[in-house]
């Protein structure tokens, strides 16, 4: 519970899913100080925390779209390994991107993600009344375009010089999962 707020916590075998929704952020950093919200949000480093306030600060959702974000939190340890869920949301449209990171290369390739996003997708449809989630990948990111084959999205094209990384502009492939197409399971 961050102060009164109850926040819905999904569990997997190996994961604590724990909702955050902007509201809860604009408490986090209204109520708390920098350490406690560094604890709260697994802020590890001092560009972590800049940059989630800086998102605090410029307003985390538009007119339009919002999002839904869950905290990764590796249930042995406790610790806060990544993050998954819906930005760019669009309840008018009942769409939204999926995005996931994992902090640490030595989670990745763990089973993590998957184990998380089973539980994310179904969420999309059955909480949120998604219709159409998401998501940009990479060209180059082989573990992130294996996740969308293995949940069943289809590739819909390639967004030339679409995403801004450290070291360049790069592509971002176009996939999509319809509410339809969904078998809710991964293959």
């Amino acid at each position: 519970m961050f102060g009164t707020m109850d926040l819905l916590q999904i569990e997997t075998s190996r994961l604590i899913l724990k909702k955050l929704v902007p509201q809860d952020f604009v408490y986090i950093f209204t109520h708390c100080d920098e350490a406690a919200i560094r604890r709260l949000l697994g802020h590890e480093t001092d560009e972590e925390f800049v940059r989630e306030r800086e998102k605090f600060e410029s307003g985390y959702t538009s007119f339009r779209s919002s999002f839904v974000f869950f905290q990764l939190i590796e249930k042995s340890s406790m610790r806060i390994i990544g993050g998954a869920g819906f930005h760019n949301w669009y309840a008018e449209h009942r769409r939204a991107e999926l995005g996931y990171m994992l902090k640490h290369d030595t989670d990745k390739q763990a089973g993590y993600m998957s184990e998380a996003l089973a539980v994310i997708v179904p969420y999309g449809y059955n909480e949120m009344e998604l219709n159409r989630i998401e998501a940009y990948v990479s060209p180059m990111n082989v573990p992130s375009l294996r996740i969308m084959e293995k949940f069943g999205f289809t590739r819909e094209g390639l967004l030339r010089e679409h995403y801004k990384t450290a070291e360049k502009i790069d592509d971002s492939v176009v996939f999509s999962l319809l509410r339809g197409e969904y078998k809710g399971g991964v293959s």
